[in-house]
């Protein structure tokens, strides 16, 4: 694995061994990053269920203003870590090591900057995702400018968003997982 495009371009990113992650290969991430490419430059971005860290680092090496990465597993908070370092963009990022309810708590309990992009990649069909965007529907983290990815399996139903303020605007499916972009529904 490694940073596709950017400042960091090409530098190696260091994984996870083991069924506890699922990093998103290259082929994947250069996709959804050429869909969220006029998004990306200036940006907050949120990197919810992080892992390797390996989104997050490629939306800083694009030029996000900042990232927050949210990691409850140690060794991969300590892979972050490490990633961070050797790409030289710890500068312009958090790392918050709890779970994701946890973080857009604390967050929001610390000012509650919103975020222009945020990406989440939860365990599959443990209905995460369902949880968090709930959470999200009267946070002051999101508005009608906030872009959310959500990485699922090809089967995960979300029309439980008809029902809220959000709906889908785009889907990317690929050969084993997909991509839901989802923003706030126009009023």
């Amino acid at each position: 694995m490694r940073v596709i495009a950017g400042t960091a371009r090409r530098l190696p990113l260091k994984t996870l061994e083991g069924p506890e992650t699922r990093p998103t290969t290259d082929r994947i991430k250069e996709t959804l990053f050429n869909m969220l490419q006029a998004d990306v430059s200036g940006s907050r971005f949120l990197d919810l269920f992080a892992g390797s860290g390996a989104i997050g680092i490629e939306a800083l090496s694009r030029g996000a203003r900042e990232c927050v990465f949210v990691e409850k597993n140690r060794k991969a908070a300590e892979c972050i870590r490490e990633n961070l370092s050797f790409t030289r963009l710890e500068e312009s990022a958090e790392l918050m090591e709890c779970d994701a309810l946890t973080a857009i708590r604390r967050l929001e309990d610390a000012g509650g900057e919103v975020f222009d992009l945020i990406f989440m990649d939860p365990p599959y069909k443990k209905e995460l995702e369902k949880e968090l965007i709930f959470r999200l529907i009267h946070s002051r983290l999101v508005d009608d400018m906030t872009t959310i990815v959500v990485e699922a399996a090809l089967d995960t139903d979300f029309a439980w968003l008809e029902d809220t303020i959000f709906a889908i605007t785009r889907e990317k499916r690929y050969k084993t997982n997909k991509h839901v972009f989802i923003t706030m529904k126009e009023l």
